[in-house]
């Protein structure tokens, strides 16, 4: 065989290995709104960056016929390419071979690109679009996974790990995403679970569709395991592309500094205004977030999940920072079960990538009720506690109204590690309100009148920021119109931040 024939034989081979299951399945993954492993690849990396590894690797099965099915990547594409010019690398899982299903020879693909990202400090991104453990193949099936979860486990903390759901991902499948940092997915076209809905029906005699029981919204409102939703897949690989730009390329490293043309001295008059005057009406805090950051740009996380805290990626003078804030507007900003997770495992993330961390208090205390307290209230609020307690990142807090009870404590106050603690004028920090604390003080031996008194009397000691102030637990109360100035010279003060905690294998977070 002469050299070009070679050559034409390795082009009919990458050509081969590119059209996966053929163009008839191709054409039913377009009819059904996704789109294939390399076209999302495309969308994901930057144009011309993808180097494709193992691209001609078959699976060694030979049970059920299988040695006569054998196509060449065996329905997973891997590699690395950039985005932003920073180095990735990524899987993605072709549907179009053996329904994407999960074999020994596609596992090791999989194997090889994450213990590359481990050595050279870079990225994970799976693009998961599977029927889940190759049946043939039986137990090497789910070694392969389980060599996998190994993997997410031991990169945890040293370099991001984003998934994406683009398709179906069902029992062991699932694991591998939710070990990872962040999970997207789409609207309509995306479902995970453990146990699918026949399953389900067979064991507990319950009806539900897949949708209902694993789709993009149950995950993003209901259990919390999914942190983003998209349209299609084209928007969830943009997302994906807007997220990384917050985030170091491991543990070592800094967050990319960006430009930033927002003036970091710009003064906002409106914010002397959004905080109410009466303290129990609710307000927007995003307004303040948006005012803060550079451009107005917040990358918010989770947003429809437990509303009644934000978490979100932005910048201040060009620096990322994680943002965590109760949100007034939606269960007046209190802390229940589902808040504290969402905020805990964001600030262990800001915390292991070095991420700076900003908190924004307007907090009445946790919810109560029989419902949380039966729920674990007391162990799930303990991971917000832990999670502000262990993080050495530089740590400022803003209280802009309401700091009562533990829930002032817990929102990463002075007493557990706060570098800076500010406070606006209308700062409330007590234990509790002024009509409880009446009640509980007096019990029932005031008249109406009286009892009116002696809450305008606390009030007036607790329902500001000067007693807390005069004790050094603020460090400085500030004009509303100079936030992000301030926030700015506080984060630029503790830029250099050096803090280690005790030496210990880890530590045991109440989970």
């Amino acid at each position: 065989m002469s050299i070009e024939e070679k050559v034409n034989e390795l082009e009919k081979m990458n050509l081969m290995a590119e059209l996966g299951g053929g163009e008839e399945r191709i054409a039913k993954i377009h009819e059904s709104g996704r789109k294939t492993a390399r076209e999302r690849i495309e969308d994901l990396l930057d144009s011309g960056s993808f180097v494709e590894l193992d691209k001609f690797v078959v699976h060694r099965s030979t049970d059920f016929g299988m040695d006569q099915q054998k196509i060449l990547g065996d329905g997973m594409v891997t590699g690395y390419g950039k985005i932003d010019g920073r180095l990735v690398y990524v899987f993605a899982q072709d549907f179009s071979v053996f329904g994407g299903s999960m074999s020994r020879a596609n596992a090791d693909k999989v194997v090889k690109i994450m213990d590359m990202a481990l050595k050279m400090g870079a990225p994970v991104i799976g693009l998961n679009d599977s029927g889940g453990a190759r049946i043939q193949e039986g137990v090497e099936s789910l070694a392969g996974y389980a060599d996998i979860f190994y993997r997410n486990v031991m990169s945890s903390g040293v370099v991001p790990q984003i998934s994406a759901i683009l398709g179906p991902c069902a029992g062991g499948a699932v694991y591998s995403p939710a070990i990872t940092d962040f999970i997207f997915m789409v609207k309509d076209t995306s479902y995970m679970f453990v146990t699918g809905p026949d399953v389900i029906k067979t064991v507990t005699h319950e009806e539900v569709t897949k949708e209902d029981l694993g789709g993009a919204m149950t995950h993003n409102t209901k259990s919390g395991v999914a942190h983003f939703m998209a349209d299609d897949d084209q928007q969830a690989m943009l997302m994906i592309r807007e997220l990384l730009g917050f985030l170091p390329s491991n543990n070592m490293d800094d967050a990319p500094i960006k430009p930033c043309l927002d003036p970091i001295n710009r003064v906002d008059e409106s914010l002397t205004k959004v905080v109410p005057d009466d303290s129990n009406k609710p307000y927007d805090m995003k307004s303040i977030i948006s005012s803060i950051v550079d451009e107005s740009n917040f990358f918010e996380i989770q947003p429809f999940y437990a509303p009644n805290i934000v978490i979100g990626f932005g910048r201040l003078g060009g620096y990322p920072i994680g943002i965590v804030a109760n949100q007034p507007q939606n269960l007046a900003g209190v802390l229940d079960i589902n808040a504290s997770v969402k905020a805990a495992r964001f600030v262990r993330f800001c915390d292991a990538f070095n991420i700076p961390i900003l908190t924004l208090v307007d907090v009445p205390g946790f919810l109560p009720g029989t419902e949380q307290e039966f729920g674990g209230v007391i162990r799930h609020g303990a991971k917000l506690l832990y999670a502000y307690a262990e993080a050495t990142v530089p740590k400022v807090t803003l209280i802009t109204r309401k700091a009562y009870g533990g829930a002032y404590d817990v929102m990463s106050s002075k007493h557990i590690g706060a570098d800076i603690n500010y406070a606006y004028p209308t700062a409330e920090i007590a234990v509790m309100g002024p009509d409880g604390a009446v009640n509980i003080l007096y019990k029932n031996k005031l008249t109406d009148e009286e009892r009116k008194q002696a809450s305008a009397d606390y009030k007036a000691v607790f329902a500001s920021p000067y007693k807390a102030a005069g004790l050094g637990y603020i460090d400085e109360i500030i004009q509303p119109r100079n936030t992000r100035f301030k926030l700015f010279q506080a984060f630029e003060m503790a830029r250099n931040k050096h803090k280690s905690n005790p030496t210990k294998k880890h530590g045991n977070i109440p989970l």
